[in-house]
């Protein structure tokens, strides 16, 4: 189908972008009018492989016809109810969730679920809950330098990134930072003020670095010794990504507060908070709401959605497609190596193979060739294909990115 003659010229789009929205996000290099699986099309017809899932979103592939379905039924049936009420999506997805979040762990007693909008408004919840459980006094959050926990003021202050803080100044107070994986160095920033550690268990937007798990495991310990909840940020990681229901499933540790969206609702914007009976407690009516939080539409996609996932084993697939997609990158001659977990990767690339170029710049001559990642630091690039990838797709995927490469290089030769 063409489909720059069903609707404005190609390129148009862009025009009237600059004209119409602000500029947070940067000037866009193309408008993608349609998905399947992993392909994308932009408004000329041009076919691109998605390894970046519009960032670990689409775990599912773009267009997943049954989830597709379930949301033009819900559209049809029920479109929106304020949270004074229940619904049977609601439900299930929060039942779901608790029973995920608790697998392979010891805790026995289930949770309880807040519904959000999106991943900065759940670790704002969360943040919220942690400060109310403990009380004035006990306010003061841990988290990681190089972290990322959202854009919002308090989910901004306990993003580890300085260099993201100043043009907001002054942001809430409480909030302060130690170095990743280590142990030590997480001891020596707390004080009786500290009621909460706030964690990822792989740092995406911070260069894609997994936690140890004897880091994992020790910062629990803390918490234990101290009566500290540790509130882990699956936002990115959650629902299978790094080849586990959760990250922080691989270190065997509990968690007292789990925040979760992207994945959950394929492209439908929600997001949630899972936190044990004794913390959620602490939540009465009116402490924290949104108007949207769990409404019929994405609470349905999100239903359709874990069912897909656990029907199709989503954490097998994540470390059998990743290991693929790690061989195959570390035979390109430009990689000098693949850190993550799962389907979570940075392929690292080698001073010579970028020839004065950024990583960001080779993610978009990528993007020229037909494949989509990004650069996650000015030395790397990250990588989040669908758990649906095929070999074949991951083999070409790769086999465009090498391309770039050897393109660099025979720039450098000349």
């Amino acid at each position: 189908m063409n489909y720059a003659a069903s609707g404005p010229e190609p390129g148009d789009s862009r025009d009237r972008w600059a004209g119409a929205l602000m500029g947070n996000y940067g000037v866009p290099p193309l408008t993608f009018v349609r998905g399947a699986g992993t392909e994308l099309f932009d408004d000329t017809g041009r076919r691109y492989l998605d390894f970046l899932c519009g960032l670990a979103v689409t775990g599912l592939g773009h267009a997943h016809p049954r989830v597709a379905a379930a949301v033009a039924e819900q559209a049809s049936t029920l479109l929106h109810v304020s949270n004074l009420f229940v619904t049977e999506p609601q439900l299930e997805v929060a039942e779901r969730l608790d029973a995920l979040v608790r697998a392979g762990t010891d805790q026995d007693t289930p949770g309880r679920v807040l519904f959000q909008n999106s991943g900065a408004e759940a670790n704002e919840a969360a943040l919220k809950l942690a400060r109310k459980y403990h009380g004035r006094g006990r306010h003061g959050v841990l988290a990681a330098f190089r972290s990322f926990h959202g854009r919002t003021f308090a989910t901004l202050a306990a993003t580890g990134q300085p260099e993201k803080h100043e043009p907001f100044q002054p942001l809430p107070e409480g909030f302060r930072h130690a170095a990743w994986n280590d142990v030590a160095a997480f001891e020596a920033a707390l004080d009786p003020s500290v009621g909460a550690i706030l964690l990822e268990p792989l740092q995406g937007e911070g260069g894609v670095n997994p936690a140890d798990v004897e880091f994992l495991r020790g910062v629990r310990r803390l918490c234990d010794e101290r009566g500290i909840l540790l509130v882990m940020d699956e936002i990115q990681t959650g629902l299978g990504r790094t080849g586990a229901w959760f990250g922080f499933h691989h270190a065997g540790i509990r968690a007292d507060i789990v925040t979760v969206a992207k994945a959950l609702g394929n492209g439908v914007p929600i997001g949630a908070v899972w936190a044990t009976a004794e913390v959620a407690s602490a939540f009465g009516p009116g402490d924290h709401g949104s108007t949207f939080a769990g409404q019929p539409l994405a609470a349905a996609a999100a239903r359709e959605v874990l069912r897909v996932m656990e029907e199709i084993d989503v954490p097998l697939l994540a470390r059998e497609r990743g290991a693929e997609l790690t061989a195959l990158l570390e035979s390109v001659p430009g990689v000098a190596g693949v850190r993550g977990l799962g389907l979570l990767l940075a392929a690292e690339l080698r001073p010579e193979a970028l020839n004065g170029r950024t990583a960001a710049e080779v993610a978009r001559a990528c993007l020229d060739a037909g494949l989509v990642v990004n650069g996650v630091t000015s030395t790397a690039l990250r990588l989040a294909p669908p758990f649906t990838v095929s070999g074949d797709e991951l083999v070409e995927g790769v086999g465009i990115l090498a391309g770039v490469m050897a393109e660099g290089s025979a720039g450098e030769a000349t």
